[in-house]
């Protein structure tokens, strides 16, 4: 089976890789769409996607970033929120984002870091027992995302705190407080004695680098960016409110979401795809959609897809809040 080229149209059944007939097959898969590629342009490995926003938007993150406030990004799936904080660490070479995903079982603890007491422990007793040296408890403790987006460097970093609204109703004043003082204490390593007042530990960073913590504090010498994201799940106390930039992202209107699609695919990518952007739009205008379900349409289409046959974008262009 030939590899259809994208961009191309891949005639009758060579588009599809599985058929449901048992038999074993060895296909050549074809090249993933950019938003969804480890390794190429907007993949996970450095490059991010490319990102479109308003002028009047873009404002906002600027007024966050002159007064070193966190920005509170809020918006329906789909219109960009995550996106974001890549775009403006991209835009400004600040290295790789932070990611924090929140979840209910999320605490500020797990943000900060963890230390392997258990694991230390069972070392200590290895050691012992073979007459080795005590194993360096910086080895043990890990930082996390917003524990290393606290660590002294010569330029901030950028953290993603992501779905904020998920999280513990106390989380929002908890990470304030962090925010605020741009510092939090490690106990386990304060409690050291003199000659151990400096651990080198590891970082959320990928490669697990090292950063040096003395007596047990951390402190940054510059205030990270911190772009929080919500789905408007529930409310965040007034004192959290304050100290945010709010930046509502509506749904992209008809020209901004060419823009998006030419952005990734190209800037003949709509030109046969026409009726794809039609329908997602009459689609939006009763159901929630996002757009990269419109991306992920015409990539179809362009590889030859026929969206029409057996309700195909009926599965890609579904609701997200229900039946379309």
């Amino acid at each position: 089976m030939t590899e259809p080229v994208h961009g191309q149209a891949a005639h009758g059944d060579d588009w599809r890789l599985f058929r449901g007939d048992n038999e074993a097959r060895e296909p050549v898969l074809p090249a993933a769409p950019p938003w969804r590629s480890l390794g190429g342009p907007g993949g996970r490995t450095g490059t991010p996607r490319p990102y479109r926003i308003s002028p009047v938007h873009a404002d906002v993150v600027n007024a966050a970033l002159h007064l070193r406030r966190p920005l509170l990004v809020t918006g329906r799936p789909g219109t960009g929120k995550t996106s974001l904080a890549g775009a403006i660490a991209h835009e400004l070479t600040l290295g790789p984002v932070l990611h924090w995903p929140v979840n209910s079982r999320s605490s500020l603890q797990d943000g900060l870091y963890r230390y392997d007491a258990i694991g230390r422990l069972r070392e200590s007793n290895l050691a012992r027992e073979f007459g080795g040296g005590e194993p360096d408890i910086g080895g043990f403790v890990r930082l996390g995302p917003v524990g290393t987006a606290l660590v002294p460097t010569g330029r901030p970093r950028v953290l993603l705190v992501d779905e904020l609204d998920k999280g513990d109703v106390d989380l929002p004043n908890d990470l304030l407080t962090v925010f605020e003082d741009g510092a939090f204490e490690i106990p386990e390593l304060a409690r050291l004695p003199e000659d151990q007042a400096e651990v080198d530990v590891l970082t959320a960073d990928a490669g697990s680098p090292r950063a040096r913590v003395v007596r047990g504090r951390v402190a940054c010498t510059e205030f990270p960016v911190v772009v929080i994201t919500s789905n408007g799940e529930r409310d965040f106390p007034p004192a959290f409110l304050r100290r945010c930039l709010r930046l509502d992202l509506p749904d992209p209107d008809e020209d901004r979401l060419r823009e998006i699609v030419e952005a990734h695919l190209g800037p003949e990518a709509l030109a046969d795809t026409e009726d794809v952007l039609g329908d997602f739009l009459n689609r939006r205008e009763y159901g929630e959609l996002a757009t990269d379900q419109l991306l992920n349409a015409v990539f179809l289409r362009r590889s030859g897809v026929d969206l029409a046959a057996n309700d195909l974008i009926d599965a890609v262009l579904h609701s997200l809040g229900g039946t379309v």
